[in-house]
């Protein structure tokens, strides 16, 4: 059987448009208790507004197949919005978040079922529910990130009230395993790219100034050793005064040193490392 496709037109128009009857409202899913750090985590994938990808949307396909349900979405709960990465049965890419079912299951450390949402007080008067794409059953499992971040759901939706077996739940499970990999593929590939492209500038010849030891960046802008290592690299500096440049600069400590009067030391007099 064909699904039904709710058109972004008509998702617009029926769900976000329309309001809840009056004094009803849809209840509105709290923030997670790490909720900037899992924002930060989904940044962290590039993967947010990006076209859709054929090992996404076979994922969805095999939920929607297993769960014997007209729609099945990646959903990834960003701050203000949930967006779909994949999408079977329903051609709206995105939705608000107060009014996501997602939202409410990225709070969850299992699956979460709503097996009527009619009779569900959080859900019973949402623009989803009452209007297009007349959500009635849903099933959402977390999408965990290795830091068990919930970043969105792998989820399954009908249009009737109804239930799935341990077996589709298991599947349903397994399958978000597998979202959740196909994102660390992208995250692992942007590093190594990243990483490639910093031993690439690395192994080229860097411009240095004879005098000042300032560095010349591919726009002819000159900087110093720490701002430029700093602009392609992940790293922090502490710093110090080598032996050399103390026998130069500060004689007197080098000869205190040398008599055992000074103790070991990096920095000038009257300095500490930082």
């Amino acid at each position: 059987m064909k699904p039904r496709v709710a058109t972004d037109s008509a998702f617009h128009n029926e769900s976000v448009g329309r309001q809840a009857p009056s004094g009803t409202l849809p209840m509105k899913a709290p923030l997670t208790e790490r909720e900037q750090e899992r924002l930060e985590a989904l940044r962290e994938y590039r993967i947010l507004d990006t076209p859709p990808e054929q090992a996404y949307d076979d994922l969805t396909a095999l939920a929607a197949f297993i769960c014997d349900v007209p729609i099945a979405l990646v959903s990834l709960v960003d701050r203000d919005r949930q967006w779909f990465k994949s999408s079977i049965g329903l051609e709206a890419r995105e939705t608000a978040r107060d009014i996501s079912f997602c939202a409410h299951a990225i709070l969850e450390d299992d699956i979460l079922v709503i097996q009527d949402a009619h009779r569900d007080s959080r859900f019973a008067t949402n623009p989803l529910v009452v209007c297009a794409p007349n959500v009635r059953f849903y099933a959402g499992v977390p999408l965990l990130s290795p830091e068990a971040l919930p970043l969105g759901t792998l989820c399954v939706i009908d249009h009737a009230p109804r239930d799935l077996t341990a077996g589709q739940i298991q599947a349903l499970k397994s399958l978000a395993r597998q979202v959740v990999s196909q994102m660390e593929l992208r995250r692992v590939s942007a590093r190594l790219a990243e990483a490639l492209e910093k031993i690439a500038l690395i192994e080229g010849l860097v411009p240095i100034c004879s005098y000042c030891k300032a560095i010349r960046n591919d726009a002819g802008y000159w900087s110093s050793v720490e701002a430029f290592i700093k602009d392609h690299a992940d790293v922090e500096f502490t710093h110090g005064v080598c032996q050399a440049c103390i026998e130069k600069h500060f004689p007197e400590v080098a000869e205190a040193e040398r008599r055992g009067e000074g103790g070991s030391r990096s920095g000038p007099p009257g300095e500490k490392e930082t």
